[in-house]
């Protein structure tokens, strides 16, 4: 871990060059500035513009209310509102600054007609000063909402605009794989109205913030170091040393500097190469001359910051699909292999009688793990994102469910224990069922004519045999009720399965677990025992019948 560390490395100088060298930051502060000498004729709280380029949409918002003072207005998944789909099943509340969604709220007749107005085939900039900034992280927090797939990402710059929203709402938005790199505020480090939402501890930033201040800029994802840097330098502010924050000086001054490369960082020792990159950072932005920092001062702080830099960790799933994909290849070999010892993967595993059965554990693990963590992503992303994500891996979901989850069974019961299902069962292969369930497109996942290769399509059904073992035995020892009605309620519920060609042939195996419950169940009841599920067992013709699909159910 030390090793990736000491390798780390934080571009934030490079960003921040890069944005103001293109003059994008200039080209919307002039469209900022055309729209507050409009608006100043207005008796509007709200105005906006949408101007059209060659190749390229920017939508500016203004607004005289700045919401210096910021409050926190609650809502919850539950609650019927324009931002409802960034909740998720584990993020499910967040809270905005009330004053911006007030007015955003009061304006969303106008402001849906915008929405539907916008053309996301092509770029789309939206932007804003101060409170307008605030209604541009909104409106475009609104506008991925609206997004297709074959649609662009709207970006979202700001210039000195308020925190708006609490960590909940931080998080709804960094959970998902693009939203965040959708927004960059920039931010002076002496700008009273940025200030004044980071002194209320409830508020957290989203997005990418460019800080700058006239020595220069760098760029911050962290919103703990953001955080950090701002609650820095809003001591100055409330001191009442802040600049005159003119973003539009701010920004041809950053444009004349990334030109010019007009910086000469200080020779400042550090261990590794990310805090030699953080310690430039912070050099760029001037904190030094700004809070009076000493050498030991600034190295300090550059080891607060360190531990922030590594991102959340967020799943690439395509990154390790390829493995996955050779692990359950070699279940499919091993299913094959017992096969043809006639006794099932199912009770090969679970009696392990070959050394191979270690790597089909160690697969087990790897397997469980990564689908752990694909169904927590999911879980976290928003709303929209989360279903897309959940629609796009459910097939290879259902499909490990389904050949992995017997597996864990077999092991669950040999270590001695019971009732899996309510005990034992992990949350992911609950979640992924119960996704399957709610997918109406996937429910034929895994139904096919050839029934000889099909998975068992309820991945618990080898847990069902256990208790069914079980309940045997109870009732041979103590003539439970309890277990009668289990032993009854098993047969229908096998037999319903057979109807529909959902279970693997290879239940009918000699050496398998469901063929030894059957010839207990069948000692139990007798050969009087008259039911179609009997009927079926009796005449193994039936079971080569049911492999190739011709058996006719009643």
């Amino acid at each position: 871990m030390a090793q990736n560390q000491a390798q780390a490395f934080s571009g934030g100088l490079e960003s921040a060059s890069y944005v103001a060298s293109s003059g994008i930051l200039t080209f919307l502060w002039s469209h900022i500035s055309n729209l507050n000498a409009e608006a100043q004729s207005s008796n509007q709280n709200l105005f906006w513009k949408s101007s059209d380029e060659s190749d390229l949409t920017v939508i500016t918002f203004w607004t005289a209310q700045n919401h210096d003072q910021p409050d926190l207005h609650r809502f919850s998944i539950t609650d019927n509102h324009p931002f409802k789909f960034i909740c998720s099943e584990r993020n499910p509340n967040f809270s905005l600054n009330d004053s911006a969604f007030s007015l955003f709220k009061h304006y969303g007749t106008q402001l849906n007609d915008l929405k539907s107005e916008t053309d996301l085939k092509k770029p789309v900039i939206v932007t804003g000063h101060g409170g307008g900034g605030s209604i541009a992280s909104l409106f475009t927090l609104w506008l991925l909402e609206k997004m297709d797939p074959t649609d662009k990402r709207p970006l979202c710059i700001t210039f000195g605009s308020p925190l708006i929203g609490d960590q909940n709402f931080q998080k709804a938005i960094w959970q998902s794989s693009n939203w965040n790199s959708c927004f960059l505020h920039v931010a002076s480090l002496l700008d009273p109205l940025v200030s004044s939402s980071i002194s209320n501890n409830s508020f957290s930033p989203f997005g990418i913030f460019l800080l700058c201040s006239h020595y220069g800029s760098t760029c911050f994802e962290s919103p703990v170091s953001v955080r950090k840097l701002l609650n820095l330098t809003s001591q100055l502010n409330n001191q009442g040393s802040q600049q005159n924050c003119d973003y539009g000086s701010i920004a041809e001054n950053l444009h004349r500097k990334a030109i010019c490369k007009d910086f000469d960082g200080p020779n400042i020792s550090h261990s590794n190469l990310l805090q030699e990159s953080l310690a430039l950072q912070l050099c760029a932005l001037g904190f030094p001359q700004l809070l009076h920092l000493q050498e030991t001062d600034l190295k300090n702080l550059v080891e607060e910051l360190k531990e922030e830099v590594p991102k959340q960790k967020k799943i690439i799933p395509n990154k390790k699909l390829d493995e996955m994909k050779i692990r359950m290849a070699y279940l499919e070999w091993y299913k094959k292999k017992s096969k043809k010892a006639g006794i099932g993967y199912y009770d090969m595993f679970k009696d392990q009688p070959f050394t191979s059965d270690i790597v089909v554990t160690e697969f087990i693990g790897d397997l469980n793990l990564y689908w752990e963590n694909m169904v927590e992503e999911a879980e976290k992303q928003p709303q929209k994102e989360g279903a897309a994500f959940r629609t796009r891996w459910l097939y290879a979901g259902t499909n490990c469910r389904r050949m992995v989850e017997p597996l864990y069974i077999a092991r669950y019961y040999k270590d001695g224990k019971r009732d899996y299902i309510n005990n034992g069962r992990p949350e992911h292969y609950k979640q992924l069922e119960k996704w399957l369930k709610e997918d109406k497109k996937s429910q034929s996942i895994g139904r096919t004519n050839n029934v000889e290769s099909i998975l068992t399509l309820d991945s618990c059904f080898w847990a069902h045999v256990e208790e069914a073992l079980i309940s045997c035995q109870d009732l041979k020892t103590t003539g439970s009720n309890e277990a009668r009605n289990s032993l009854d309620g098993f047969e229908k519920y096998v037999y319903g399965l057979l109807k529909d060609y959902a279970v693997s042939p290879e239940i009918f195996l000699g050496g398998s677990s469901f063929m030894r419950w059957w010839r207990e169940y069948f000692g139990i009841k007798g050969a009087s025992h008259d039911t179609e599920f009997a009927n079926f067992m009796k005449n193994p013709t039936n079971y080569k019948k049911y492999m190739e699909g011709a058996y006719n159910f009643l």
